[in-house]
């Protein structure tokens, strides 16, 4: 897939463990860990939106286009 995650960066440079973003954003761990490893054919963006807003960053800090 072209679009490449990059939650697991974010949360590591944040120091955030990924059951706090569930909890904040309403969503399960087990969606979260789903969205990390990518394996999702998309987000809502209100999941986007509350996902930037815990961890204070832009969408494009989460996802990156890759041609390969």
């Amino acid at each position: 897939m072209p679009i490449n995650i990059k939650l697991d960066e974010m949360l590591a440079k944040r120091k955030k463990r990924s059951k706090e973003l569930a909890e904040f954003v309403g969503i399960t761990e087990a969606n979260i860990s789903l969205i990390r490893t990518g394996r999702v054919k998309g987000i809502r963006f209100n999941t986007l939106d509350k996902m930037c807003e815990f961890l204070e960053c832009q969408p494009a800090d989460l996802l990156e286009y890759s041609k390969d």
